[in-house]
Formats: structure tokens, C-alpha cells, sequence
């Protein structure tokens, strides 16, 4: 996990997921480490169950997905602990509304970067500054 995505390993090898809905933290950002150890927490030891919505890969390839784990849905869990701000991609927002209700929970609770204010910066921003290579 780094960021908003993730590597699932599946029968014909690994696919790089990019959860819908939702922007986190860069690993090397404030708070990325944080987002990563969440997500690879949530399912540990149990079945990770992928879902879609109306556009199944992105501009780079990557496999558009919601992460259900014994009924939690990881997407909005990481929103909720105040770990990533939503970002809605047309045509996927059929949970942009619980999404964003999910964001604002966590604001209001503080949790997360939200005790401190937010981030310093978006993750979108910090990956312009920092691209990969």
C-alpha cells in the first residue's frame, strides 16, 4: 500500500488496486505510514473481497476497487480514521456521498491528521513536488 493503492496477488500474479473515493497520504508523506499500516491491518489474516464500480481501470492501468474485508468496507475506514480526504472520479461516485459524510466524521471527531488541522499539504500536491520515478 502506498498512497490509495494497493498490491493484491491473485492467481495470475499481482494487480495494483487504486481504491475509489479517496486520496491518502504518499508513504513518504506525513501521515503515509500511518495510512499504510491501517490498510495492511484491516484484513490481516482474513479475505479481502474487491468490488467495482462503472470504470474498472484508470489512465495508468491500474484496477479501480472497493476493499471489503468481513463486511467493512476499507475505502471508507480509512476516511473515517481521518487517514485520506475523498476525491471523487467520474463515472465512479456511487459512494461519494457516504464517503464524504465518512470525511466529515472525522473532521468533526478529529481523528487522524484532522487533530491537527489536516494535512500540510494534499497528496495530490506532494506527488506533483515528489513524482516517481
Amino acid at each position: 500500500m502506498d498512497g490509495d493503492s494497493l498490491t493484491v496477488f491473485l492467481p495470475g500474479g499481482t494487480e495494483e488496486v487504486r481504491l475509489i473515493g479517496l486520496d491518502a497520504p504518499e508513504l513518504a508523506q506525513e501521515w503515509g505510514a500511518e495510512a499504510k499500516a491501517f490498510s495492511e491491518s484491516f484484513c490481516s489474516g482474513a479475505t479481502l473481497t474487491l468490488s467495482f464500480d462503472r470504470e474498472l481501470r484508470d489512465r495508468y492501468g491500474r484496477l479501480l476497487a472497493y476493499a471489503r474485508c468481513d463486511g467493512r468496507l476499507l475505502n471508507e475506514a480509512l476516511l473515517k480514521a481521518g487517514l485520506a480526504v475523498t476525491l471523487q472520479v467520474k463515472p465512479n461516485v456511487s459512494l461519494a456521498r457516504r464517503f464524504k459524510k465518512a470525511e466529515r466524521e472525522a473532521r468533526a471527531e478529529k481523528r487522524g491528521f484532522w487533530a491537527r488541522g489536516g494535512l500540510e499539504m494534499s497528496p495530490s500536491a506532494f506527488r506533483r513536488l515528489h513524482p516517481r520515478r
